[in-house]
């Protein structure tokens, strides 16, 4: 009995829920110890290695920006995507879901509707899988932002022990 809780747990650790509930844990972390956001304003990214990859070509970005972004993450997950914030990103996801199926919908043409149906279940799960898999390493890219970005703030108020 207790060598099976012990192969769960090892597993678990992989799961997309740990992953989430570290993410969480994390940007929770980070609010409760950022008590003054507005500190965070104007301060680049770029001190950072871990976070400098977080600007983009048309935004600096500064922490107060990505603390932000952190926190609207972290409610996204744990009350779902807000229909107005997330139009734009469904529009983009079925572009390319309608792409994805028209190229394979040609290419079936000549297939029977059983194997069709074998490779439709086949490419669903390929398809949860690659998703799965990339939704995990963003969770955990995220975390580890969002610890350094905790870090930071403590290091930019001179109290880097503390807390700990």
């Amino acid at each position: 009995m207790m060598m099976m809780q012990l192969q769960e747990t090892t597993t678990q650790k992989n799961s997309l829920f740990n992953a989430m509930n570290s993410f969480i844990g994390a940007v929770k972390n980070m609010d409760q110890t950022i008590l003054l956001p507005s500190l965070l304003r104007d301060v680049p990214l770029d001190e950072d290695s871990q976070m400098s990859s977080l600007k983009s070509e048309e935004d600096e970005g500064d922490m107060y920006s990505y603390y932000q972004l952190l926190k609207s993450i972290r409610g996204e997950i744990e009350w779902g995507v807000r229909h107005g914030t997330s139009d734009e990103t469904r529009k983009e996801s079925m572009k390319v879901t309608r792409s994805h199926s028209s190229m394979s919908m040609s290419s079936l043409s000549s297939a029977s509707s059983e194997e069709e149906d074998e490779i439709e279940d086949e490419n669903l799960q390929s398809q949860f899988q690659y998703h799965l898999t990339g939704l995990q390493m963003v969770l955990s890219k995220l975390t580890d932002q969002a610890n350094s970005l905790t870090k930071r703030y403590k290091k930019e108020l001179g109290i880097g022990g503390w807390g700990q």
